[in-house]
């Protein structure tokens, strides 16, 4: 499966955009967000999100992002995104001047939840890669494009079929900011195989 822009589809469009094989560029609206319940109880369903349909059950998507993100919760990265109850992310969160949250989210069924690490705020580019083993996943990082560090391995419980995966980026508060993603590359699974 080659990446290729043109079957690219929009899950809501955001401010202003543009896309090319080589670099897509998002600027966000304010008060834009994928969530869903746990804890703060709220259900936000608005970010933009961008993405390529496939059937393929073995595969491994990576992107570089770099990104201008300045107010709290600002956040770009990979999803895959099946409806409003059943999507994964993994991105970083701006916090404040010092430190920024690292992490992905897994939402099952309308239910989210949130794993984090906290990284410097002056971190402005982070490769992501994504891979797939039928309805399992692996979240993957870089910060170098080169030598990944396992973020997460979930189950998604309904994404063993068809299914859409890609980049989004979304301002929860009142904020905009601009997401560049670029060096996106579609490959065999680099998640191997577990064997005992």
């Amino acid at each position: 499966m080659k990446f290729d822009s043109k079957k690219l589809s929009w899950t809501r469009n955001p401010a202003d955009f543009s896309i090319s094989d080589e670099k897509i560029e998002i600027t966000t609206s304010p008060r834009t967000d994928l969530w869903q319940r746990t804890y703060y109880h709220f259900r936000n369903d608005n970010a933009p999100v961008l993405q390529l349909e496939t059937d393929e059950k073995y595969f491994s998507f990576t992107v570089k992002t770099e990104f201008e993100s300045k107010k709290r919760f600002d956040q770009c990265g990979v999803v895959m995104y099946l409806d409003s109850d059943n999507w994964l992310k993994a991105s970083i969160e701006y916090e404040n001047e010092r430190f920024q949250h690292l992490g992905s989210v897994v939402t099952n069924d309308g239910f989210s939840d949130w794993a984090t690490t906290e990284i410097p705020a002056s971190v402005k580019s982070m490769w992501y890669r994504l891979s797939r083993r039928e309805d399992d996943y692996c979240l993957e990082c870089s910060t170098d494009g080169a030598v990944f560090s396992q973020m997460r391995v979930c189950h998604v419980r309904k994404g063993g079929g068809a299914i859409r995966f890609g980049i989004y980026a979304c301002s929860p508060g009142d904020s905009s900011f601009k997401a560049t993603f670029t060096q996106m590359e579609i490959t065999d699974c680099r998640w191997a195989e577990y064997k005992e």
